[in-house]
């Protein structure tokens, strides 16, 4: 299989939905930070048609520092691994400097997607990516 080649960056916000009362982030809301960046890859990548075949079978993350409301923040996240049929991403979100504190990575981690081919009947089975996808987050 050939080494992939593929990442995106996200600038955001944390907004009050993504808080508590006192204004610190949700756990949660990494993950939709993450799920975001990697949109976005598939979008700059043209995989279209890629989140509903492309579950997440595991997703893990380390929570190093808060995050607060207003807050600027940098999410990447980075496909490390290309399998047959799996795909292992990598991601960091970072809070840019806040309120004089400086700029810190809020989070780390790391999931892993499956391609699942839909067209048949009964439950979606795990298939080979689409050659085409894997030419493209293949690509430099």
């Amino acid at each position: 299989m050939r080494t992939p080649n593929a990442s995106a960056t996200l600038r955001s916000r944390i907004e009050w939905i993504d808080t508590d009362a006192a204004g610190i982030y949700h756990n949660s809301t990494v993950t939709r930070l993450v799920e975001s960046a990697e949109a976005s890859l598939a979008r700059e990548r043209s995989l279209d048609g890629y989140f509903p075949v492309a579950p997440r079978v595991r997703f893990e993350a380390d929570f190093e520092a808060p995050l607060f409301f207003g807050q600027e923040v940098i999410t990447t996240v980075t496909v490390t691994e290309l399998g047959r049929s799996s795909m292992v991403f990598a991601f960091e979100v970072w809070g840019e400097e806040f309120d004089g504190a400086p700029r810190v990575r809020a989070a780390k981690g790391r999931y892993v997607t499956v391609h699942l081919d839909r067209s048949g009947p009964g439950r979606p089975q795990s298939a080979p990516w689409p050659s085409d996808w894997v030419d493209r987050l293949t690509a430099s």
